[in-house]
Formats: C-alpha cells, structure tokens, sequence
C-alpha cells in the first residue's frame, strides 16, 4: 500500500468520511452509502463477507495493505474493512492506486 493511500485515508477518516469495523460497514452497505470499500490482504474472512456485497452494489474494492497497516493509517487498532464514504475521497485513492 503506497503512503498515499494511507495519507488520503487518514484525512477521510478526520473529515468524517469512513466507516470501520464490521458493524459499520455493514450498516452502511446495507442502507446502500459508500464509494470505495477498503480489505485487508490478510482478513480473509472480510474478502469472503464483503466482496459480492460491493458487486452487487456496483461498489469498488482494492485489497490492499494489512490490518494493521490500514488501522494505523486511521488511527484505530487494527481493520479488517474500511468503507469510504465521500465520493471525491474515494476517486483519490483509487487514482493513487496506479
């Protein structure tokens, strides 16, 4: 995961515009908001939950990083599952991406 990534999603996470952990993410899924879902390489078990969801839902995914990288990135202790929830947020790092 490049330092770019990880910078963008600490700035979302300040602004307001992440949710993390399962219970968040899932809620947001289910009323239909985010524009970039977030997985860890190493939490699999989120890849397996998450991944249909979001392409049902027309959803971007970039696995990338571990848990502990993307937790440190927001401040948190370790995520499986980060969803971005602002849209220019979002189009950021996936330009990063590349």
């Amino acid at each position: 995961m490049t330092t770019r990534i990880l910078s963008l999603m600490g700035i979302a996470r300040r602004a307001g515009k992440v949710a993390t952990g399962d219970a968040q993410v899932e809620a947001m899924l289910k009323k239909g908001k985010g524009f970039l879902l977030i997985i860890a390489e190493d939490a699999q078990g989120a890849q397996k939950k998450y991944k249909q969801w979001a392409s049902d839902l027309k959803l971007p995914v970039l696995v990338t990083g571990t848990k502990l990288e993307i937790g440190l990135s927001i401040g948190l202790s370790p995520r499986s599952s980060v969803l971005i929830l602002d849209q220019g947020f979002a189009k950021a790092i996936l330009l990063a991406r590349s």
